[in-house]
């Protein structure tokens, strides 16, 4: 069989199907809940959260979420099996829906902690912190990774890792289809400099049916997930969903059985996130430009978007209620739109008069 042969996905209901991905300093609560008023269905992932910061800091902080988040995964970073399952026990008391253990962060900071990518030169170790969290809970035990680590690019080397941590029971794998060069790349060229194989995650699944894959990085367009989703479990969007979030909007409809359901409207959507606003600052003090940060692409690709959104991240407003910081956005849009008809419709004017004939060379009758 060629590698590329596409292989029918063998979980259509998968509740891996469509993902956001963990994405540090932004799928923060806030963004999560902007998330899930454009996407009812998608999985929603925190930010990577760290055993020591769990266990030595402030667990609200970390944990706390909105109920209408849900499906939620929490995201452990850390390589100290004792720690992950107590971590892990954490989780399934907070309500999460799922632990995934972070084997595919290349950057510097997370290396010295003996976690993230450099965790995939070590299955075993892998191994044991899958069943160490599995032994002391029941929630599903996920685990995200690369291909490879460095410039080594070996197909038996990521099966090797998915086969041996395999042996824990885990039964999904999130495969960022690229390397991790740990040394030499910052971790924004980490997601770009490596070559993708997709079709190293199609391998996969041909070699092991029986476990969920979702493939990672790369992949933008609903075009580019319907094709993904008729090779693999399931697809997980990163920086394209946080920059375009609208381009969320189609997901429930076209890939997750939401045949039927209303459509999100962007309007709603705003003034769900101003209310939102408003009890986040009555409950926790917590200030409207934190939150709304997240919401900058809401509008991205429409008339006046610009404007719309240099009122939102305004910090010279930040004394403002949100609400009326929304009719500023609002009416910033809408003027933007007006300027521009102003300039189509005397040019539209113009090109209407150099193509009418002159008055004299009208033939009289």
């Amino acid at each position: 069989m060629n590698d590329a042969t596409i292989i029918p996905s063998t979980c259509a209901a998968s509740p891996w199907r469509l993902c956001v991905a963990p994405m540090m300093e932004w799928t923060d609560r806030h963004c999560r809940f902007f998330h899930r008023l454009i996407t009812r269905r998608a999985r929603l992932y925190t930010e990577m959260v760290t055993t020591g910061a769990l266990l030595h800091g402030d667990v609200s902080r970390h944990l706390d979420f909105n109920a209408e988040e849900h499906p939620l995964a929490l995201q452990l970073g850390g390589s100290e099996p004792r720690d992950l399952a107590r971590c892990a026990r954490l989780a399934q008391q907070w309500g999460y829906d799922e632990v995934n253990l972070n084997c595919g962060c290349p950057s510097e900071r997370v290396q010295r902690g003996a976690f993230g990518a450099c965790l995939m030169a070590e299955p075993q170790l892998v191994r044991d912190c899958v069943a160490a969290m599995r032994d002391a809970m029941q929630l599903p035990v996920t685990v995200k990774h690369r291909i490879g680590i460095d410039r080594i690019e070996e197909y038996a080397f990521v099966r090797d890792f998915v086969g041996t941590v395999a042996e824990a029971g885990c039964a999904v794998f999130i495969v960022h289809a690229r390397n991790a060069w740990l040394k030499g790349l910052s971790p924004r060229q980490n997601r770009e400099v490596p070559p993708l194989h997709h079709d190293w995650v199609v391998r996969l699944k041909r070699d092991f049916p029986e476990i969920t894959f979702i493939v990672n990085g790369g992949i933008a367009s609903i075009g580019q997930i319907v094709e993904q989703l008729d090779r693999v479990d399931g697809v997980m969007i990163g920086r394209a969903a946080y920059h375009d979030p609208w381009s969320m909007a189609s997901w429930d409809v076209q890939c997750l059985g939401g045949a039927g359901a209303a459509s999100p409207d962007r309007d709603a959507v705003e003034a769900a996130m101003v209310d939102y606003m408003e009890r986040e600052a009555a409950r926790h003090a917590t200030p409207w430009a934190a939150i709304a940060r997240h919401m900058l692409g809401l509008r991205h690709g429409t008339p006046g978007a610009r404007r719309w959104r240099q009122v939102w991240s305004d910090h010279r407003l930040k004394s403002q209620a949100p609400r009326e910081v929304a009719w500023r956005a609002r009416q910033a849009m809408q003027g933007a739109k007006l300027e521009t008809l102003a300039v189509e419709e005397p040019a539209c004017h113009s090109k209407n008069a150099e193509t009418s004939p002159p008055r004299s060379s009208i033939p009289t009758t």
